[in-house]
């Protein structure tokens, strides 16, 4: 297999060993992505035998999206005082004692502690799990491994529900948490032969920057989840007040501390923080699409639950199916160029969707779906490709904790976005015009980064002449 195949001069493992430290990734993401959908399926099930509200009930979905959120930068600094691979086999462990501890939880409290363990594993694995690509694959094959990452993760989305309606069909919902025990340890195994031993940096450890970083992140989140659920005014704003106020203060430390949590100094090349720009936005589109649709295919066109995540699978299939070659063809053609391609195809999905009413058929709002996410999968790895090369290896820990923070940001943000708009009354079709509108934005800043590309370029060539 090509991906598997050593060259001479290739950097990375070597293909045996690239192989299993690949397995290895696989196993951990799939563990935490099926995870969360699964459980989001479960929800009512989960509150009804643990007599809870079904607002207490989402807790059990918030807690490990707050945990996990606040403690991406965090984590992602952290690996590069005792290295990748300790903060991987660090998270594999805490997410199954987490698992295993929901499993066997008989009341919501003692439940949400241990989604809470769960979210801060979770963290550990998904924030450097990118880096760790660019670590084990040669630099010739970075797209094609983050393709086959994308790939992953769209699977997990798309197993999820449906693996959870399965299981739901035969045993009880702690049977959901057990299953992570043996795909962790497998993957737990894999890691601790096959990841490569990085050497950990001298220096020390921006503790302030931590604790303003999880302060900022976390309440970021909330206040999007109280967007998201009409809560008062005072509240949204005590939220936003205190996010902003630890955000100004993270950001003050950044640019004085020693060894920072997250150097400000990535966001002075242009090609990186145009691809994160842009990343940000399409995430914002897709997780406001996601909540969107789920309100259209149920109160609108009266599917159930489970018949709307089957609505929803085109998508997650499209991105396995398109994610893997665009990854392949960034690794030949100017990712600039397949990622802003691909969210051309996103906006007019998007857009389709937006047209769709309750008299249309079910093939109808498929295709239109599907489109979705072939647009997505040619976006999503050539994106991520030019996050990772645009920035020096050494800097690989500090990319891969902002590409997943701001994944779960621009995610958060949408969900928050769709409460608001039908808290004000607006419909369902409203939101949908939103998203294509913000995955314009992306297409704005994707097409920036080849303006800039080209001027850089000349600017090159120009110098040369002169000399």
């Amino acid at each position: 297999m090509r991906l598997f195949e050593t060259r001479p001069g290739d950097d990375g493992l070597p293909g045996p060993e690239r192989a299993l430290a690949v397995l290895a990734l696989i196993t951990g993401t799939l563990m935490a992505v099926v995870d969360t959908t699964m459980i989001n399926l479960a929800l009512p099930t989960i509150a009804a035998d643990l007599d809870a509200s079904a607002s207490r009930a989402v807790w059990i979905t918030n807690m490990f999206q707050v945990v996990c959120a606040a403690f991406l930068l965090v984590f992602a600094g952290i690996s590069e005082l005792v290295t990748r691979r300790r903060i991987y086999l660090f998270g594999l462990t805490t997410f199954m004692v987490g698992a295993l501890g929901a499993a066997l939880s008989r009341n919501l409290e003692i439940l949400l502690l241990f989604r809470a363990l769960q979210g801060l594993g979770a963290a550990a694995t998904l924030s450097i799990g990118p880096s760790l690509y660019r670590a084990i694959f040669p630099s010739r094959l970075l797209g094609s491994a983050l393709g086959l990452s994308a790939l992953v993760v769209a699977g997990g989305y798309a197993a999820g529900p449906t693996l959870s309606g399965v299981i739901l069909s035969f045993v009880d919902w702690p049977w959901l948490f057990a299953l992570n025990l043996p795909l962790g340890l497998c993957s737990l195994w894999l890691a601790s032969r096959a990841l490569p031993r990085d050497k950990p940096r001298q220096g020390s450890f921006d503790f302030l920057g931590a604790l303003l970083s999880m302060l900022m992140l976390a309440s970021f989140f909330l206040a999007m989840d109280a967007v998201g659920h009409a809560a008062p005014f005072w509240q949204v704003s005590a939220w936003v007040i205190l996010s902003i106020a630890s955000g100004t203060g993270f950001i003050t430390r950044q640019r004085r501390a020693p060894y920072p949590l997250l150097p400000l100094s990535v966001f002075a090349e242009k090609r990186f923080t145009l691809a994160v720009s842009a990343s940000g936005l399409a995430f914002i589109g897709q997780g406001l699409t996601f909540v969107a649709l789920s309100f259209f295919y149920q109160e609108q066109m009266g599917f159930t639950p489970l018949e709307t995540a089957w609505l929803f699978t085109p998508w997650p299939l499209a991105i396995m199916l398109v994610g893997p070659l665009a990854g392949r063809l960034a690794d030949r053609i100017n990712p600039s160029v397949l990622s802003s391609a691909g969210l051309v195809l996103l906006i007019v999905g998007l857009v389709a969707l937006a047209l769709v009413n309750e008299s249309m058929g079910v093939v109808e709002s498929l295709w239109r779906t599907a489109l979705c996410g072939i647009g997505f999968g040619l976006f999503q790895p050539p994106n991520n490709r030019e996050m990772m090369s645009s920035l020096p290896p050494e800097r690989s820990a500090n990319v891969s904790g902002v590409m997943s923070t701001v994944r779960t940001v621009g995610q958060s943000i949408g969900v928050a976005l769709v409460g608001a708009a039908l808290a004000l009354g607006l419909a369902v079709q409203v939101t949908l015009w939103l998203g294509a509108a913000t995955s314009f934005l992306a297409l704005l800043a994707s097409l920036s980064r080849m303006s800039y590309a080209r001027r850089a370029l000349v600017e090159r060539q120009t110098s040369s002449c002169g000399k």
